[in-house]
């Protein structure tokens, strides 16, 4: 697929968003905000998983670290949005640093094992630490506070304006994503995928540069955390939980992990597919494993990495037989 046809695709796209703000529902609209939500969470995810080739089981640990550090602010300090979004992204990158410092010193099942135990510490102490996390119960009670700057006041308490803050977020994520990949930085990620042995050779530092991914990948982890949590008003501990961690990979690996528009469309399928079977039947579970075991299986590099194949074999179909 060339240039012309991507560029096309995603203007496509983001017209389809603003209609879908301008006149959809609010129950759509909630889905919508959901499936942008899941692909930051997704395309950050596969700035480690896609690029570096580390699978981690932990990353729950820093979408919820996003949505207690906006929750904390908002209740004691201050409930601008932004200065929220702010906190739980500083806050997941410091997990980020803290954990992935002591995990990219492994590789492979030892790096994935790693992830899920200090993921499950932190599940732990949010669990355990009633005082401050809430426990069980949570933090309840964070409302979505007016957006003020300078002389413009957005209430972002009505579901159409917050879905516009929501997507303009999802759309920094992904020019922000789509720099990093496509820098030299994202290059020597490639590379570290395909050869770490070669470009450790090559002089350049495999930890540190692991560990760069993994905290870039824990900040976007945060971002929709926090956004999550001014979604739904509360916060929840299983959000940090090892389950709520395969949500990423799941979605990574439907939309294809070497591809950088797979993450935002194996979201969409997610949420849409979920909704959909939650509504007939009651072993929703069930039904929605197999079709995505149907999916991965049978499209080996994901929905998008599929569709990339087939549109290039059809020029060469063409070509030879003329």
């Amino acid at each position: 697929m060339n240039r012309r046809w991507k560029y096309g695709l995603y203007c496509l796209m983001l017209l389809c968003l603003i209609g879908l703000g301008l006149f959809a529902g609010r129950f759509v609209l909630y889905l919508a905000m959901r499936c942008m939500i899941l692909a930051i969470f997704a395309m950050g995810y596969n700035v480690l998983f896609g690029r570096t080739g580390l699978l981690s089981f932990g990353h729950a640990a820093f979408f919820a670290g996003g949505a207690y550090g906006l929750g904390l602010v908002a209740i004691h300090l201050s409930s601008h949005p932004l200065l929220g979004i702010l906190a739980g992204i500083l806050l997941a990158a410091a997990m980020a640093l803290i954990i992935g410092y002591f995990c990219v010193r492994h590789t492979e099942i030892y790096f994935a094992m790693l992830t899920l135990a200090f993921g499950m510490m932190v599940f732990s102490l949010i669990w355990n630490l009633r005082s401050i996390t809430g426990g069980d119960d949570g933090l309840v009670g964070i409302s979505r506070a007016p957006l003020s700057l300078l002389f413009v006041r957005v209430p972002l308490a009505k579901a159409g304006h917050y879905y516009f803050f929501v997507l303009l977020f999802f759309l920094l994520s992904i020019g922000i994503i789509h720099r990093i990949l496509h820098s030299p930085f994202g290059l020597i990620l490639s590379g570290i995928r395909e050869n770490d042995r070669r470009i450790e050779f090559a002089g350049i530092s495999l930890r540190r540069y692991r560990l760069a991914a993994f905290v870039i990948s824990g900040m976007f982890a945060g971002l929709a955390g926090a956004l999550s949590t001014l979604l739904d008003s509360n916060t929840a501990p299983f959000t940090a939980h090892w389950s709520h961690s395969a949500s990423p990979v799941l979605v990574s690996l439907i939309g294809g992990i070497h591809t950088f528009a797979g993450p935002m469309v194996g979201s969409l399928l997610f949420v849409v597919l979920r909704e959909i079977i939650e509504r007939f039947t009651h072993n929703w579970m069930l039904w929605f494993g197999i079709i995505l075991l149907v999916m991965i299986m049978g499209l080996r590099g994901g929905v998008v990495g599929a569709l990339s194949d087939f549109f290039k074999r059809k020029p060469r179909r063409v070509a030879e037989r003329a």
